[in-house]
């Protein structure tokens, strides 16, 4: 079943959240004049890739959350018209962290969503993570990645789909397993009324809380996933990622 038949049974639009405001320090000179989303991999802008993923697993609306150099961005992206899809835009005068700048760009929204963080690429198979995220009746479900070196990310702690916690950078020996957060999620709106006004951390003042709560599942990704947010990652991200022709 695709994504759109999938939200159509439940009586659902889809829209998504691409978390884009970040500046981009440590790209720095790349990000000077340049805003990291707008980064090119492979002829196509960072945040790009995103929306025609989302596109391909029938998102009709997309909302940019952006900040530094958000008016290139807009230039960039317009209304979404050239990708077949309505793109908005919610722009941060201040830092709100991502809990906050989730928060802040989610107003209005009052189905499921999905959002990401803008700074990596993937081809997360959305429609697998929203059945998967209905059948758990969750109130979160995160999209996580297998990783070689545990001992750089958060690792999660499972009870079949259900995550229980993320252990920061455990050593090896201590890892409850070897996936880490993707930064790709699926939300209730409802779930972000846990966090406070203002700037808040989606991490610690959202994740937590819903996985104490028993409330938070796991979509096992098992494409590409490449972060971009140092020069080494995002040097390998342009040799490695690969763009597939549908």
């Amino acid at each position: 079943m695709s994504l759109r038949l999938l939200a159509m049974t439940i009586d659902i639009i889809m829209k998504a959240i691409i978390l884009a405001g970040g500046l981009g320090t440590r790209l720095r000179p790349l990000t000077y004049e340049t805003p990291k989303p707008l980064l090119p991999v492979h002829g196509k802008p960072i945040v790009e890739h995103a929306i025609i993923n989302f596109k391909k697993h029938g998102v009709e609306e997309i909302i940019l959350s952006i900040g530094y150099l958000a008016d290139k961005i807009k230039e960039y992206f317009g209304d979404g018209n050239k990708w077949g899809i309505k793109i908005s835009y919610c722009v941060e005068s201040e830092p709100l962290g991502t809990g906050g700048a989730l928060k802040k760009a989610a107003e209005g929204i009052t189905e499921p969503f999905f959002a990401i963080n803008g700074d990596n690429l993937a081809d997360f198979d959305w429609t697998s993570a929203l059945e998967i995220h209905k059948k758990n009746n969750a109130k979160l479900t995160l999209s996580l990645f297998p990783v070689d070196d545990v001992t750089q990310y958060g690792i999660a702690r499972l009870e079949g789909d259900k995550i229980l916690e993320f252990v920061e950078k455990p050593t090896p020996d201590k890892a409850p397993s070897n996936l880490n957060n993707a930064g790709g999620y699926i939300m209730e709106p409802d779930v972000l009324d846990i966090l406070p006004e203002g700037v808040s951390s989606i991490e610690r003042d959202c994740f937590e809380k819903v996985a104490k709560l028993g409330r938070m599942f796991a979509h096992r990704h098992n494409g590409q996933w490449f972060p971009t947010d140092t020069m080494e990652k995002y040097k390998r991200a342009e040799s490695e990622f690969v763009v597939k022709i549908n």
